[in-house]
């Protein structure tokens, strides 16, 4: 699976599921790039084929929906949607 790496603070663990064509995705990125983390993601509307079911899996173990953001902290806390005052007090 190939993750984009985004440079910026350690501040955990941070894996984002989004797709390309999202707003809420882009607001997410937005905001933890303001918190200046570093943190990695995937576009899961851009990998094809067996690469994408196998992400699709991992993200069903976090989100059964499959929805969109999907923002995984440190394999354990997990943030679905665009939550602002949620994603910064998980990050700072």
């Amino acid at each position: 699976m190939i993750m984009e790496h985004v440079g910026g603070q350690n501040k955990g663990k941070l894996v984002l599921f989004a797709l390309s064509t999202c707003g809420w995705c882009k607001k997410t990125r937005e905001l933890i790039e303001e918190l200046n983390a570093a943190y990695e993601y995937i576009y899961v509307d851009l990998i094809q084929g067996k690469e994408r079911e196998e992400v699709v899996e991992m993200l069903k173990k976090w989100n059964p929906q499959v929805s969109f953001p999907t923002l995984v902290i440190d394999d354990m806390k997990i943030i679905i949607g665009f939550k602002e005052d949620e994603i910064k007090e998980l990050i700072e």
